[in-house]
């Protein structure tokens, strides 16, 4: 694992645009290689109706995520992201960020991001801009080999960046961060523990969704938004997107008075969100993604 992570760190020294020149052959060789991968990518395309063209940009942009990992997790603690990001919405999270006490309203802020485009930079892009106003707090699943998961850890730990695993202490964790008027951040298409979502509809196939998003706005008034970050061709950097929730959440007062339908009825919005935000470029989602996989099973969060 040490020779892992002495490669990791050759990679993370790498041009960008280099990287992503890499990680096109890796993301092909991956389609190549593994026919499960393959007729995954292939079935999940098509549920949206991608086409041709667009399958074929993500394939290679699977890859590009790949390669681009180290250089976004292996430079100094408090350096900057190495390579140009550019805003462009950034008045939207301004505005709700608001002028109060230490810069804010009292009122947190949940983003969600699908996992699309380069999701690893778009926290860190938050932290480097509105950090100092507002923390950001993002939860992630913990990787099974202990010197990755260790990495995980260290790597995306920054100023104004915190991390919070997704088990019990990590949703209190998130919890504690918008009580205080904090941020944090989500990946809504994830594939929750079982008992931590719900089957709900995505791309017009059941697929089990977290309910924790919804569940953490409505206990805490916080607000809601989304954002990806665009990779740009060519390793020329990236642009940072926050947008308004396309499909807002339904007012309390008109939800079933039933929890469970409550809840679908949030995880159905959420997931509309998604794919109108995922159409807006499909060749940079992760259609190799298992978002049809039955749940894990784990404690109730």
């Amino acid at each position: 694992m040490s020779l892992l992570l002495w490669l990791l760190r050759i990679l993370s020294r790498c041009p960008l645009r280099l990287l992503h020149a890499l990680g096109t052959g890796l993301g092909w060789a991956a389609y190549a290689l593994s026919p499960t991968y393959r007729r995954r990518l292939r079935a999940n395309a098509a549920l949206a109706g991608v086409g041709r063209a667009d399958r074929h940009g993500a394939i290679a942009a699977a890859g590009r995520m790949s390669m681009e990992t180290p250089r976004l997790w292996l430079r100094d603690h408090d350096a900057p992201i190495a390579d140009p990001v550019r805003w462009e919405g950034a008045e939207l999270i301004d505005g709700l960020l608001g002028d109060g006490e230490n810069g804010r309203e009292g009122r947190g802020l949940v983003i969600l991001t699908p996992h699309m485009g380069s999701f690893e930079v778009t926290a860190q892009a938050y932290a480097e801009r509105f950090g100092a106003r507002q923390p950001i707090t993002v939860l992630y699943r913990p990787a099974r080999q202990e010197l990755l998961r260790d990495l995980q850890v260290q790597a995306r730990a920054r100023p104004h960046l915190a991390t919070a695993p997704a088990t019990l202490a990590g949703v209190r964790q998130l919890m504690r961060a918008l009580k205080a008027g904090e941020t944090i951040g989500l990946l809504p298409d994830q594939v929750p523990p079982e008992g931590m979502g719900v089957w709900a509809p995505f791309f017009g196939q059941p697929a089990y969704t977290m309910t924790l998003a919804a569940r953490l706005v409505r206990q805490t008034g916080a607000r809601l938004i989304v954002i990806w970050g665009e990779r740009l061709p060519r390793g020329a950097g990236y642009v940072i997107r926050p947008l308004p929730l396309p499909q807002p959440l339904a007012p309390a007062a008109s939800l079933p008075d039933d929890a469970q339908a409550a809840a679908l009825a949030d995880a159905t919005a959420i997931n509309r969100s998604m794919e109108a935000l995922i159409r807006q470029a499909p060749s940079q989602y992760l259609w190799g993604y298992h978002r049809y996989k039955q749940p894990r099973s784990g404690a109730r969060a």
